[in-house]
């Protein structure tokens, strides 16, 4: 399935979601890479196994293998990073978050690409994954090494899409039985 039939596929009280998925996957402010990667790590974290398959199709084309690599790699490790710092930052006893984590975290320091493009990646898991003390940190580094805000809103705006489509999936999958 490509994305333009995932689209089709959406139930009709979904048409801005429909238009929505066709609009975001356009920017002015990202590049290709940052694109796909961002969609392709959103997918991911979304969970949805229709809007997985839909998007690595399309990203398959756009995507060396070493970026789909890393986007995959962005959603694996954030997936653990933002449960344990969402942890640590919202729970009352403060010590937490002054504790090492001793977690294996060497891949956001060696993703296999653009170390950029790799933290736009994990930023854009965060927002879904909603990990507040994980956002700040990723949309300081995308800025800081030269990604606009556009370019930063662009990818949050693939990552809510991505995830909005995805759940949609899913419920109309548990109401189908």
């Amino acid at each position: 399935m490509s994305i333009e039939q995932l689209r089709g596929a959406l139930p009709d009280y979904a048409k801005d979601l429909k238009l929505n998925l066709g609009n975001v996957l356009q920017s002015e402010n990202l590049t290709a890479q940052q694109l796909w990667g961002t969609a392709l790590a959103s997918a991911l974290a979304a969970r949805n196994a229709t809007v997985i398959k839909a998007i690595a199709a399309d990203a398959d084309a756009q995507l060396s293998p070493e970026a789909q690599k890393a986007a995959r790699a962005a959603a694996a490790i954030m997936g653990m990073n933002n449960i344990y710092y969402r942890y640590t930052h919202l729970v009352s006893d403060k010590e937490y978050a002054s504790m090492p984590a001793k977690l294996r975290m060497t891949v956001i320091g060696k993703p296999g690409v653009d170390h950029a493009d790799f933290e736009l990646w994990s930023l854009a898991v965060s927002a879904i994954n909603g990990c507040g003390m994980c956002m700040d940190s990723h949309e300081k580094v995308v800025r800081d090494k030269g990604i606009s805000r556009d370019g930063v809103q662009d990818a949050i705006r693939i990552a809510s899409v991505v995830h909005a489509v995805a759940a949609t999936f899913d419920a109309e999958e548990a109401l189908a039985g």
